[in-house]
């Protein structure tokens, strides 16, 4: 018996249905015409939530979002042409980040390539310095060895995306018309329409990952040869999502060897009821003294995460010849001044905790404290100085609004950081809270586009609390994103930092060049985002002290639409306040 198909959508629904099983629970659409087969076979899938955003730029980023959120592989569709391009910027920071996302893009078949066809460009491999495989799908053919084909493309996306290689993989789907399901092409015997929905055998847990037993490794006993050797260590954490026994077992190791652990504020361990004993906060401002830092350089440095946001901290291992290792999950290359000793890809909290055993079962004692309690000391002079300057300075300022943020947030929010200032002031002056928070930010490529709509998919995907603090600069660039918000009613928080202009700049050697730097590096822009906020369906509050600030906060989290609360503050004035903190610090520390 032969039944009468549409090619295109009996081939979308394969892989889509394929992609379910598999555990793909989320999808960002755009709308366009020749992405019609994958739209339809998404939005009818019941295992997996659209969501539809008009802006492909956006659309990326939401998808970055509700991925790093969720920890699983998000779908992306859009159709062909320029829209495929407008992908890229979240492509780029998913790559480097290693954010799972399945990217695929509709096109024309191969015969409309350099024929001058309408929205026709050539999308093969388009991404391919930043994406992790890449596989032109082919054009539709209801045939049991091609849709065999088809659903093992499926699983390999997953897998690429989610363990071996973990980023954003791409797939280019040309098709012809028809696109509509009422519309049919083919004749096809019923055991291929059978084969089309039988699922593979394959299943992922795409939650978890494998682990390794790494006692005996080479690397590793290395490693430890030196900590037995070397009492002057350090123990950078920079910014990542890492498992919850990372945090106890990374404080165990440090406690066990008088190492500090410096912490960057994206980490994620100055935050939650663990123990904070040897944890280091405020180190960019005490490595910023000269003496400090060439009386205080370590034998050894045990590196965890991504690259660090701390620019006095870079400045620091710059200047010294330490032995240094880096463990992360997969081996990644994180120092800017390439001066590290090795890289190996090992889970961190894997690491801890064999080298927690392998100490306990050695001869390894280390009675003299004397070189952590100086990395202390400097912490808790830095930490007074910090109250005094920061904390009760007057209001407004980009600086003090960081805690204020941080003390009147509820807890188990989630705090969405800006590029550009807003993640070094939380760097530089996020002090120590029990509240469980937790940090995302895209520090992958640092780009201040597509801020508000990552932040956006994080509070879809977990429906917790979330904070975004932005810039004014980085609020516009992504104002289409703020559709989503309207459109599925996400109570997001933006604390809108508007110091009108690229403030960065300012502490920039460009900054003294008077009338080019105002136009042409800050750009005053004058805009009244209050009129933005409202057309969007939102709430707008213009914050004008402090008490302000806490009241709108706390009353923001109980609405059902997302709120916009407004500081205006002047970035020089904000880096006057810096410097004086830093300042004050290196006095000190005379």
């Amino acid at each position: 018996m032969k039944i009468k198909i549409n090619r295109n959508i009996l081939w979308t629904e394969t892989f889509v249905n394929e992609l379910a099983s598999l555990g793909v629970k989320y999808v960002s659409i755009s709308p366009g015409s020749r992405n019609t087969p994958l739209t339809l076979a998404f939005v009818n899938n019941k295992k997996i939530r659209s969501y539809i955003n008009i802006d492909e730029r956006s659309s990326g980023f939401f998808a970055l979002g509700l991925a790093k959120a969720s920890n699983t592989p998000v779908a992306v569709v859009c159709t062909s042409g320029t829209a495929t391009v407008e992908l890229y910027p979240a492509i780029v920071e998913a790559y480097q980040q290693r954010v799972p996302l399945i990217i695929c893009t509709a096109d024309r078949p191969p015969e409309l390539l350099n024929r001058g066809a309408n929205q026709t460009i050539n999308q093969n491999n388009l991404y391919k310095n930043h994406i992790r495989w890449f596989n032109d799908v082919g054009l539709p053919e209801p045939s049991i060895e091609k849709l065999k084909q088809l659903k093992d493309t499926a699983v390999k996306a997953v897998v690429k995306s989610t363990f071996e290689t973990r980023g954003p993989v791409h797939l280019n789907f040309p098709f012809k018309k028809p696109f509509e399901p009422n519309t049919f092409t083919d004749d096809v015997e019923n055991k291929v329409i059978n084969f089309a929905g039988k699922l593979a055998p394959v299943k992922i847990n795409i939650l978890t990952g494998k682990m390794k037993n790494i006692s005996g490794e080479k690397w590793f006993e290395n490693i430890y040869k030196h900590i037995a050797k070397k009492e002057k260590g350090i123990i950078i954490i920079g910014p990542d999502h890492y498992d919850p026994k990372f945090l106890k077992n990374c404080e165990l190791l440090s406690e066990k060897l008088n190492y500090p652990i410096l912490a960057d504020g994206t980490s994620q361990i100055r935050f939650g009821s663990h123990k904070k004993g040897n944890i280091i906060t405020n180190f960019d401002a005490f490595l910023r003294s000269e003496k400090f830092a060439k009386e205080n350089k370590p034998d050894i440095i045990l590196q965890f995460g991504r690259t660090i946001t701390s620019k006095a901290l870079d400045t620091f291992l710059e200047s010294i010849s330490s032995l240094r290792f880096m463990i992360n999950e997969y081996g990644d290359w994180f120092d800017p001044s390439d001066k590290a000793t090795a890289a190996y890809a090992c889970k961190p909290y894997l690491f801890c905790e064999t080298m927690i055993k392998k100490i306990s079962a050695s001869s390894i004692k280390r009675s003299n404290d004397k070189w952590l309690t100086v990395y202390k000391n400097a912490e808790a002079a830095a930490t007074k100085i910090k109250e005094a300057i920061i904390y009760k300075s007057q209001f407004p300022n980009e600086c003090r609004a960081i805690n204020e943020i941080l003390d009147n947030i509820p807890e188990d929010c989630q705090i969405m950081l800006s590029n550009s200032m807003p993640v070094r002031d939380f760097d530089y002056f996020a002090s120590y809270s029990k509240k469980k928070i937790v940090v995302y930010n895209n520090r992958g490529a640092s780009g201040i586009d597509g801020i508000t709509s990552t932040a956006l998919g994080i509070a879809e995907a977990t429906k917790k609390p979330t904070v975004l603090i932005t810039g004014d600069l980085a609020f516009y660039y992504d104002l289409n994103g703020l559709l989503a918000a309207k459109n599925y009613n996400i109570p997001l928080v933006v604390i809108l930092l508007n110091n009108n202009g690229g403030g960065i700049f300012e502490i920039l050697p460009i900054s003294k060049y008077g009338e080019v730097f105002k136009k042409y590096f800050v750009v005053p822009h004058q805009l009244d985002f209050s009129h933005f906020v409202k057309a969007y369906g939102g709430n707008y509050i213009k914050i004008k002290n402090w008490p302000a600030l806490k009241k709108s906060l706390v009353k923001s989290f109980s609405r059902q639409q997302f709120s916009v609360l407004e500081l205006k503050t002047s970035a020089t004035d904000s880096l006057k306040l810096r410097r004086q903190y830093w300042k004050a610090v290196s006095l000190r520390l005379l």
